[in-house]
């Protein structure tokens, strides 16, 4: 018999429907009941593509016997944390000052009133590796719950405490400045593995916004190690099995330190992030393995993450048939199977495919040498190479489309989608690709239509369903999704729509008093602590992202006030953004905007017009992330009053025209795109 989750849209609720635990969604009904009936709260948060979570699902959740000590002793409530970051943020932060470390699925024990008081992530059905059994669990804490009460309600007091006092965040101020954002990524790049790229040790993450940043830093600085550094860890990455080298895509982390074996779940955000960071680093290098890579990734969302209506989906789960990895790895007599014996030899060489496998017993595919290294060792030309892996890889992906795929996330959050739209509209730019700009103008009227409804963003929409009010992290992702979109189609829609959310943003989540933005907006439901995640982690801190959209509408609109919001921003965490540059990529990069003398690009013509197109491909040609760009036919007195960049711009030569701009003070008109090129640096 289903549970109250029959009634959810999230696919990681649903999934726990069937179980027999008397499941709650997170709300006021639950809330009440545990009141009434003086029963703590057992809350269980996680997500669709998260492997532990389906394991602890399986072992306890679906048990009948754990499930009775569950519905006898505690209100159980369910989160997907995708769909509620506020209250996974929140609950996080205290198991991890309980534990000192985190992950999912989470478990936490709280208060009827919602302050926690113990909490852990994974507890096997027996006890094992001197962790207790989930049912040993479940009766101390109840058992302390109903015979040391008072000590119960001291621990849930100090944790509420702790939570309000780590949100306050003081650490000393410093005077921002370049040098001092030198100094950061320093302290950053020091932690490189030099042997097989990235930071730190197992598992690696892709880490795309501290790598976005350390780029910066080459730019700024012309420190040749920090593009180096970035180099080899995308060419590693992408040729490592975290990389789908068939149908493109990474997954979300290796459980090794050399990028072989992933942790097989694809989650959109990465792959919106990487996407944008393997562009800018083929804007830097003008190296093609990088825009294959970008192309491919592309591939991939536009082919199996793109809902009927242009919205983006969530996520793939790592398993498919109940084991994880099975649908991505080969053995070698499949491959002979399929293939003729030459080409067999070849994606033999050239993926590394070993009979007794890297992975349980199969291979995963991965690029070990350089094609360059192969094609020598055929002695074939690499662009023969390059067709046979390319014809290759195509009838194997064929095949794999036959296998039951994993498990598909078909929820559409408001800030995944909003990385995605930045990074389709960038690539629409740098690339020259319609395809890309069609799609990215499809997930704005997505957004804006489902998502987007009377000046309220909604956080998650599935099933004709928006649902959740919208985090700050919602609002800041889909302004800077418009924002690209604008520079991409120079429609003023999408600007507007990127300007009334800044403006939501200063309203709504801002506050005068901490001089900060919050998470939540100022009408959101009243948690134990109004929650501020300030950090970058797999994804951007919506207050990074807001500081970096509100300074490039201050740029691009010459608006004072947001200038001012993001310059506070940065002021109060400037010590934290250069003792913790790794917690701070993406506001690192906004900082680095700050700092900069952002060019300001105003191209006067018709978009449909060959000079301005040449034009535009020559502003995205090398990279320069420092800079906006407007443009408008020279009649467009909409675009002239609300963007004053394009005010009394006339054309050169009645031609289509380019002024780079500094604080307004502009270079000579062109109409020659390698003149431009010049100009911008």
């Amino acid at each position: 018999m289903a549970n109250r989750l029959i009634h959810e849209t999230s696919p990681y609720l649903l999934q726990h429907a069937e179980n027999p635990v008397d499941w709650y969604a997170w709300g006021e009904e639950a809330l009440q009941r545990a009141k009434q009936d003086d029963k703590p709260i057992l809350l269980s948060v996680g997500y669709s593509a998260c492997h532990w979570c389906h394991v602890m699902a399986h072992e306890s959740f679906e048990d009948p016997a754990t499930a009775a000590v569950m519905n006898e002793l505690f209100v159980n409530i369910k989160v997907d944390r995708e769909e509620r970051p506020d209250i996974d943020s929140l609950y996080m932060a205290a198991v991890q000052a309980m534990t000192r470390h985190g992950g999912w699925p989470m478990t936490v024990f709280l208060t009827p009133d919602g302050a926690p008081f113990y909490g852990g992530t994974y507890f096997p059905p027996e006890p094992r590796h001197n962790m207790p059994s989930f049912q040993q669990v479940l009766h101390g804490v109840a058992e302390a719950y109903r015979d040391r009460r008072e000590e119960v309600f001291h621990s849930a007091e100090q944790m509420r405490e702790h939570l309000q006092d780590i949100l306050s965040f003081d650490l000393e101020k410093v005077k921002l400045s370049k040098s001092q954002l030198n100094v950061a990524a320093q302290r950053q790049m020091s932690q490189f593995d030099s042997r097989f790229g990235g930071y730190g040790g197992a598992p690696k993450f892709p880490q795309a916004l501290i790598f976005g940043m350390v780029l910066r830093t080459w730019l700024r600085s012309e420190d040749q190690d920090a593009l180096n550094q970035v180099t080899q860890t995308l060419q590693a990455m992408a040729n490592g099995g975290m990389y789908d080298q068939l149908g493109g895509g990474f997954a979300r982390y290796s459980v090794d330190a050399q990028w072989l074996v992933p942790h097989f779940e694809k989650m959109l955000y990465d792959n919106a992030l990487l996407t944008q960071l393997y562009l800018e680093t083929y804007q830097a290098t003008h190296e093609p393995f990088y825009r294959r890579i970008a192309e491919e990734s592309i591939g991939y969302i536009l082919r199996d993450m793109t809902s009927p209506d242009g919205g983006f989906y969530a996520a793939e789960d790592a398993d498919s048939e109940g084991e994880e990895g099975k649908f991505y790895v080969w053995s070698l007599a499949e491959i002979q199977q399929l293939l003729s014996p030459e080409d067999a030899a070849l994606a033999q060489l050239y993926w590394n495919i070993q009979p007794e496998g890297n992975f349980e017993g199969h291979s995963i595919l991965y690029v070990p040498q350089e094609p360059s290294v192969v094609a020598k060792e055929l002695s074939i030309s690499e662009e023969d190479l390059a067709q046979r892996i390319a014809a290759i890889r195509a009838t194997l992906l064929a095949q794999r489309n036959t296998r039951i795929r994993p498990g598909r996330d078909e929820k559409m959050l408001a800030s995944w989608n909003g990385m995605m739209l930045r990074s389709l509209a960038f690539a629409a730019n740098v690339l020259d690709n319609e395809e890309y700009r069609a799609a990215a103008i499809r997930n704005a009227e997505f957004i804006t239509s489902k998502l987007y409804q009377d000046g309220q963003l909604y956080r998650s929409y599935k099933d004709g369903q928006a649902k959740f009010k919208g985090y700050l992290e919602d609002y800041a992702c889909v302004a800077d999704g418009m924002i690209a979109l604008y520079e991409a189609t120079f429609d003023l829609r999408w600007l507007q729509v990127a300007i009334e959310l800044a403006e939501s943003m200063t309203e709504r989540f801002w506050d005068e008093e901490q001089r900060s933005f919050f998470d939540t907006a100022s009408d959101h439901e009243q948690l134990i602590t109004r929650p501020r995640d300030l950090y970058d982690n797999a994804t951007p801190a919506g207050n990074s992202v807001a500081v970096d959209v509100l300074l490039r509408l201050a740029t691009l609109l010459d608006r004072y006030e947001y200038r001012q919001y993001a310059g506070t921003v940065l002021s109060n965490l400037s010590g934290a953004l250069i003792q913790l540059p790794g917690a701070f990529g993406r506001l690192l990069a906004a900082a680095d905007f700050a700092l900069a003398e952002p060019r300001e690009v105003a191209l006067i013509g018709d978009p449909a017009d060959p000079q301005f197109k040449a034009l535009l491909q020559a502003t995205y040609r090398n990279y320069q992330p420092n800079k906006v760009v407007a443009a408008c036919k020279p009649d467009d007195h909409a675009a002239q009053s609300l963007i004053p960049l394009l005010a009394e711009r006339p054309l050169l030569n009645q031609q289509a025209t380019a002024y780079v701009c500094v604080r307004r003070a502009c270079k000579l008109p062109t109409n020659d795109p390698n003149e431009l090129i010049k100009q911008l640096g």
